[in-house]
């Protein structure tokens, strides 16, 4: 006969003991206790807690009177403006959910992306107005509500919806009474990944898992209350890394950029003293190689990057410049970072290029991140601790995404025994931290032997003359398949082909080097990945 636990009698969960967990409730304290800090710098507009809760209230209320709620989706196509913050409170408040769209994609891509989620409202910068009128000529939604942002400090773009942002606003109630979601496993937000090949998958977040990873941010980062944060990293990918919530959990100033280029970053770090950016290893490689003219700043910055492993030779310059860096890894299905290079104070007395490589590994799971671990694809079995055997990396815990919408198949793909599979390969060190070594897809496969293109960049990324690099198979007749190396020059810098691949010969195994360098400029997505189909295409037909 099974007994009553004491501890579950007469002790159940009510409005008094329990409350959803949602990143909302951070927009609210932050303006009732700090109602006079700021909150969003934009060029000359200023925010305080205030003003921006009252204008997310008014967003809110705006959308609800249009009929706006839950099970909605609201997509917005902007850069790092406030609108674009704003967004991530003020429809979530109204109970419906956000899409941030990628501002890179071409108008088909953007028309399925609409079609797909079943948009009811779509907001509008003025400098993507151009490609969304294509886009709304080929997507079936008469229903559709768009809106254009009105913003003074942009030239150009057209009209393309049937009012303005602020007059949305201005239907709106500053005082709107909202409430938080009935179920913390509610959506918020709609996420899209970039797809090199068919159709981008919409990634579903829940309010659960953006509340957590947004304070994880915090405690994994050491961040304190009231920092000045830089937008360098879109706000559409990943709902900017959850930071948006975040800066609302610690009351931080938003610091908001149109466009990344060294010049402006340089000048906000001096004119709003930053203390904290993320970037992809895209954004450190342009500022480690920027003119020593716009690198003055005499304050302590700190940098999260992710997005691609970044060249140790990178994160050394960086930190030369004053700029400390913390490395993360996560995917679109991961409400972005979950995994860490949590530092050591012993490290500390490293040389600057032992401290470099370090850094260079992924790390240990975040705080929000339950489970993580390398292991067979087929078995499960994790991979031995070794740094050398390589596995599949998975994930599992809060911050794991609902799943793929409306695409059930791709989901249990997706979802194994109880975990997340990454699709990427890696290693675990003895240390337990783990280190990424490549997209299944983009490991090369050279006479039976693996070679990890991260490894070979690496080391192009220590030559002097090298901007960026980036490897791919090539098809080979002996081989299977050799490394094919694509390399930026920095400008005016002299290098061939043999001198690089003597270089790799000199600092790894011979049968890892490339066999095969071409020159150019390598294409990336909008946040900084180089596209490597792309260049797999290339090399397949060299």
């Amino acid at each position: 006969m099974s007994q009553t636990n004491i501890y579950e009698s007469q002790l159940d969960k009510c409005g008094a003991n329990f409350t959803p967990l949602s990143p909302l409730s951070y927009l609210e304290r932050s303006a009732s206790v700090y109602p006079d800090y700021l909150s969003v710098i934009y060029g000359g507009r200023r925010y305080c807690w205030a003003e921006t809760y009252a204008r997310c209230r008014r967003l809110a209320s705006a959308l609800a009177r249009r009929g706006i709620g839950k099970g909605d989706t609201v997509s917005i196509i902007a850069a790092n403006i406030p609108e674009m913050y704003e967004s991530h409170f003020g429809v979530p408040m109204a109970g419906a959910v956000l899409n941030t769209i990628n501002t890179r994609l071409d108008a088909g891509v953007i028309a399925f992306i609409l079609g797909h989620a079943e948009a009811r409202v779509l907001l509008v910068d003025p400098e993507f107005s151009g490609v969304v009128a294509e886009a709304l000529k080929q997507v079936d939604l008469p229903d559709l509500l768009v809106v254009d942002i009105a913003d003074p400090s942009f030239e150009g773009g057209q009209l393309v919806g049937s009012l303005t942002y602020d007059a949305l606003l201005a239907e709106g109630d500053p005082e709107f009474d909202w409430s938080l979601p009935d179920d913390e496993w509610d959506a918020i937000s709609l996420n899209y990944t970039s797809g090199t090949t068919g159709n981008p998958k919409g990634v579903v977040y829940h309010h659960r898992g953006a509340a957590l990873n947004a304070t994880s941010n915090i405690l994994t980062w050491g961040m304190p209350q009231h920092p000045v944060y830089l937008w360098t990293l879109p706000m559409f990918h990943c709902n900017g890394w959850c930071f948006p919530w975040t800066m609302a959990a610690n009351a931080g100033i938003s610091v908001c950029l149109r466009a990344v280029r060294d010049e402006a970053v340089f000048q906000a770090f001096r004119d709003h003293q930053v203390t904290h950016f993320c970037g992809a290893p895209i954004v450190l490689n342009m500022l480690a190689n920027a003119p020593d003219a716009l690198k003055q700043f005499d304050h302590a910055i700190r940098v999260m990057t992710a997005g691609a492993p970044p060249p140790a030779a990178v994160i050394e310059k960086m930190e030369v410049m004053g700029i400390e860096v913390t490395h993360v890894y996560g995917l679109t299905e991961t409400y972005g970072p979950s995994v860490v290079c949590a530092w050591k104070d012993e490290w500390n007395t490293r040389s600057g290029e032992e401290r470099a490589a370090l850094k260079v590994r992924q790390g240990v799971k975040y705080v929000a991140l339950s489970g993580l671990m390398v292991a067979d694809p087929d078995t499960m079995e994790p991979v031995p601790a070794d740094g050398e055997t390589m596995g599949e990396i998975f994930m599992q815990g809060n911050i794991v995404m609902k799943g793929y919408l409306k695409n059930p198949d791709a989901t249990d793909k997706a979802f194994r025994g109880g975990w997340f599979a990454s699709g990427d390969l890696g290693v675990m060190h003895p240390d337990g931290y783990i280190a990424l070594k490549d997209r299944s897809k983009d490991i090369i496969i050279s006479g039976g032997e693996n070679i990890s293109s991260v490894e070979v960049e690496d080391v192009l990324y220590k030559h002097p003359a090298v901007l960026e690099a980036a490897v791919v198979a090539k098809p080979d007749d002996k081989w299977g398949e050799t490394p094919c190396a694509f390399v930026e020059l920095k400008p005016g810098a002299g290098a061939d082909a043999a001198g690089l691949i003597a270089h790799c010969r000199d600092n790894m195994a011979h049968f890892k080097s490339p066999k095969t360098v071409v020159f150019g400029v390598l294409p990336k997505t909008s946040t900084g990945k180089i596209q490597k189909f792309l260049l797999r295409e290339r090399a397949r037909a060299l």
